[in-house]
């Protein structure tokens, strides 16, 4: 619960940043001037252990940090505007649909891989007829088949409108 936290407190305040290597989405918590990495926990699915939201509030989250050694913890992270933590949220969910994604395709391209090789070309010899409606040529006309319009005759006048002189 946010609530418990020392929110007007920060221990920590910063940047944040998600980066995708793979499949694995990085949540990197960077000093705000200098860009150091503070901590970086790695997202191998979403929801999961590695993010949560707290109960009560849609600004803040639990992320599990890890460091180079195999070392974990959980850390409070929160936002101080909404639209923020929202994108925060989308940003993860867009990753992992990205992943879903690539996994369906890889799938299909096996399963077509395994599947008969259709033949769809013509067999020697093999030929068709198109019969097209309404496409008539003339007899020795190289051109387009399309009827002409024929140009009136005589300019023709326009009555006039309803209540105007003539």
């Amino acid at each position: 619960r946010a609530a418990e936290w020392q929110l007007d407190q920060p221990a920590w305040s910063g940047r944040m940043r998600i980066t995708a290597k793979g499949k694995v989405a990085f949540i990197k918590l960077e000093d705000k001037t200098s860009g150091e990495l503070f901590a970086q926990a790695p997202v191998e699915q979403f929801p999961g252990v590695a993010v949560e939201s707290v109960t009560d509030s849609s600004r803040y989250f639990v992320i599990r940090i890890e460091d180079g050694n195999g070392r974990r913890a959980f850390i409070g992270v929160g936002f101080v505007d909404r639209g923020d933590a929202f994108d925060f949220n989308v940003a993860l969910q867009d990753h992992f649909k990205w992943v879903r994604q690539q996994g369906e395709l890889a799938r299909q391209a096996q399963s077509l891989e395994e599947g008969p090789a259709l033949d769809l070309g013509f067999k020697e010899g093999q030929t068709i007829t198109l019969n097209i409606a309404n496409m008539k040529k003339k007899e020795g006309a190289a051109g387009s088949a399309r009827p002409r319009l024929a140009a009136p005759a005589a300019p023709t006048r326009l009555p006039p409108p309803p209540g105007g002189k003539a």
